[in-house]
């Protein structure tokens, strides 16, 4: 209840002067607890405030002598106390709406790996693939390749590939770390194609890059095992996109960006890192008209060559040519460039010396390249140099080929693979090709006769002639 010497400060106030009964809560003041509209929620934490009451001129005249008149305020106090008291015991007992201290339901994510409920599984032997990535190992004793999105290595001289990483995720451009110990690569196991390292049996896998809008790819090591440079897509209203290269740790992180998109539609893919570790060359589109256009000239320049100095910051184009100039890779003495062009409407292999500039066709039965296509994964498949540099090995026609340096003789390098694969079933729905009747969207040339008594008008067409208001239509 009110004390007696509230209720004589109350009687003590002029005529219509407001007067406050302290309502504090214990809860701490929480400005955030108050929504949008301004408005306390009930048994919400609520700042310290006091409550004007405004009191009446009766009562609270400057004698304020009479007995009656001070029983009559201390009653009135009694009652404003007992209200508010009852008010704060009310907002006490309905529940807070305080955050939830469980754990919110977060839905499960996409697991590229699980199996579905309409899965089958499909096994083969193969001699052959398609769009195969490969790498030759440090001491030039194996090879790693990719086929139908499984890592597979095996002995240089070729034979049985043994499956180093499988299941359904898609896997792919592998590339062998400078000391042989471990391989990248690019995979999408985690619901978006990322940069990731394992061992050579694939295990101790380690996710690189961590995405979860721009894919990165075509990884490329720094020749100290340290660092990976890679392909960042970005886009934007398209969905054909852009690339720039980033350099990442190879035990993780956001990574730093080395080259800036011409725009949001022209590509710039294939990074190989020179092997004193200051260069990086990658392929770039450089065709007019500032995007992606379907039309493009395979025998003028689509991609170019170029060369970032790591030290400067600077670029600049290194080779450039009709039928464009792309995926190159450095020799292992960094003398020579290997890269693709169409020549004469042929993809060839070509080799650039890098103190003179000279250049030579190496092989021409390569197959074709991806110069007008969106080549997010690069324009052609990433090859390598044996570590002597006296050879290339290099997907073409269905097989590994190794090519030497000196004449170019290309030799099959075979082998055989033992691919398994689970195949979901696609969400199909029927659909009513030629149903007997169905109801016309759109009506043409409509016209209603002088009469008004028929409407002629085209539909599928062919003309059509209706009794007015609700006759059967009729195909004239």
């Amino acid at each position: 209840g009110a004390t007696r010497s509230q209720v004589l400060t109350a009687c003590m106030r002029p005529p219509g002067e407001m007067d406050a009964v302290d309502q504090r809560d214990d809860s701490p003041a929480v400005a955030k607890d108050l929504p949008s509209h301004g408005l306390p929620l009930l048994g919400a934490a609520r700042p310290a405030r006091l409550v004007p009451v405004v009191m009446s001129s009766q009562l609270a005249g400057p004698g304020c002598r009479s007995r009656e008149t001070s029983t009559h305020v201390m009653t009135l106090a009694m009652r404003l106390t007992l209200v508010v008291s009852l008010i704060a015991a009310s907002a006490a007992t309905v529940p807070a709406q305080q955050p939830a201290t469980a754990t919110p339901t977060v839905p499960a994510r996409w697991d590229v790996a699980a199996r579905r409920a309409t899965a089958k599984d499909v096994s083969f032997e193969t001699s052959t693939g398609t769009w195969m990535s490969l790498d030759v190992s440090p001491d030039g004793r194996t090879i790693v390749f990719d086929l139908l999105g499984d890592i597979y290595s095996m002995p240089i001289a070729g034979g049985a590939a043994t499956l180093v990483l499988g299941g359904p995720a898609w896997e792919h451009q592998p590339r062998f770390s400078p000391d042989g110990r471990r391989i990248a690569i690019a995979s999408d196991r985690d619901g978006l194609t990322n940069l990731w390292t394992m061992d050579l049996g694939g295990g101790d896998l380690r996710q690189v890059t961590r995405e979860r809008e721009r894919e990165v790819s075509n990884p490329a090591w720094t020749p100290d095992g340290q660092y990976l440079v890679g392909r960042k897509h970005f886009r934007n209203t398209r969905s054909v996109g852009a690339g720039e290269m980033w350099l990442y740790h190879s035990s993780g992180g956001n990574g730093l960006k080395l080259t800036d998109r011409r725009n949001w539609e022209q590509n710039a893919t294939e990074p190989t890192v020179s092997p004193d570790g200051r260069y990086v060359f990658f392929s770039e589109d450089v065709s007019p008209g500032g995007g992606f256009q379907y039309n493009r000239d395979p025998y003028g320049v689509v991609y170019v060559i170029q060369r970032l100095d790591r030290q400067t910051g600077q670029r600049r184009t290194w080779l450039s040519g009709a039928g464009g100039s792309l995926r190159p890779q450095l020799s292992p003495d960094g003398s020579l460039l290997a890269f693709v062009r169409r020549v004469d409407g042929r993809s060839v292999l070509m080799v650039s010396e890098m103190e003179s500039g000279r250049e030579r066709i190496l092989w021409d039965g390569l197959d074709r390249d991806q110069q007008e296509a969106w080549a997010i994964f690069g324009t052609y498949p990433g090859y390598a140099w044996t570590p002597d540099g006296q050879r290339i090995l290099i997907w073409a026609q269905g097989k590994i080929w190794s090519v030497e340096l000196e004449g170019g003789r290309a030799t099959p390098v075979p082998f055989t693979a033992r691919s398994s694969h689970v195949i979901t079933d696609a969400v199909r729905f029927a659909q009513q090709v030629a149903p007997d009747s169905f109801d016309v969207k759109m009506l043409r040339w409509v016209s209603v006769s002088p009469d008004q008594r028929r409407v002629l008008y085209n539909a599928l067409g062919h003309l059509w002639v209706k009794d007015l208001p609700s006759g059967t239509p009729r195909r004239l």
